[in-house]
């Protein structure tokens, strides 16, 4: 996640700065740096981020879970934590998911994968459709 998609991020979930500070649970200043691009956003902040604007009341989820739309074998499925943890409509939250085959080693790698998948597009276009 970028400054400019943050603060995107931000707007769209009607928060000043301060309340987004509250919200997670850190400075002002550093939300400042954030939108500034002064400093990069920590892994843990973007994720919280998403979290937010996925459950944004009004916001509508994907209709299925990642393991239906993408189609996952069983085997792979089993061992998947979105699976065990019944949450293939927000997967992109959970850490160590198989996507495409395999468990990516960060959270930047994952990401990677994640914002080109339908589920967590779904969330981000339900966001720009407000």
């Amino acid at each position: 996640m970028d400054n400019k998609e943050f603060a995107w991020f931000r707007k769209n979930l009607q928060k000043t700065q301060k309340q987004m500070a509250q919200l997670l649970g850190t400075s002002l200043k550093a939300i400042h740096s954030y939108e500034q691009g002064w400093r990069r956003i920590p892994p843990g902040v973007e994720r919280q981020m998403f979290f937010l604007v996925a459950n944004k009341r009004g916001n509508n989820k994907p209709k299925k879970s990642c393991w239906t739309i993408k189609n996952c074998p069983p085997r792979q499925r089993e061992k998947c934590p979105a699976w065990e943890f019944q949450s293939g409509k927000m997967c992109w939250f959970v850490s160590g998911t198989i996507c495409s085959g395999e468990v990516q080693e960060s959270w930047e790698e994952k990401m990677k994968t994640c914002r080109s998948c339908d589920v967590l597009k779904a969330v981000i276009d339900n966001l720009e459709k407000e």
